[in-house]
């Protein structure tokens, strides 16, 4: 059998409960929104921080004082967008170039079910 297996086997034969879980997943992204912002703004394609952001407000979770929700705020006016669904953010500028290069790729990041529930099972020895 695999390692995984031969290790739960042990954990189970020796009284250990054992949590298993993953990281958070990923989102296959199809459409883009379009973002405009300093030089300073993260690369990420779900999400977005920093200042002086324009951007189109229905495709995405807005944070103005992140603080509030645990996240840093770097400067005074600091903010955070998350894309929605299966949103993605690109530039103005070769816009057409990057929406045909990232549609349709799997990303990190946003407000999605899949970013947002972490699957986990509790193992126990019978």
């Amino acid at each position: 059998g695999s390692p995984l297996r031969k290790a739960l086997k042990w954990a189970a034969e020796n009284g250990f409960k054992v949590v298993l879980t993953t990281d958070h997943g990923t989102v296959n992204v199809n459409k883009a929104s379009k973002v405009v912002g300093t030089r300073d703004l993260t690369t990420n394609l779900r999400f977005k921080n920093g200042n002086g952001m324009s951007y189109q407000g229905k495709h995405s979770f807005v944070v103005k004082k992140p603080e509030q929700i645990g996240l840093p705020k770097h400067h005074i006016v600091d903010e955070y967008i998350f894309a929605l669904s299966d949103y993605f953010y690109a530039y103005p500028n070769n816009f057409n170039h990057y929406v045909n290069y990232y549609r349709n790729t799997y990303q990190h990041g946003g407000v999605s079910l899949e970013e947002l529930i972490i699957p986990y099972v509790i193992l126990e020895g019978k």
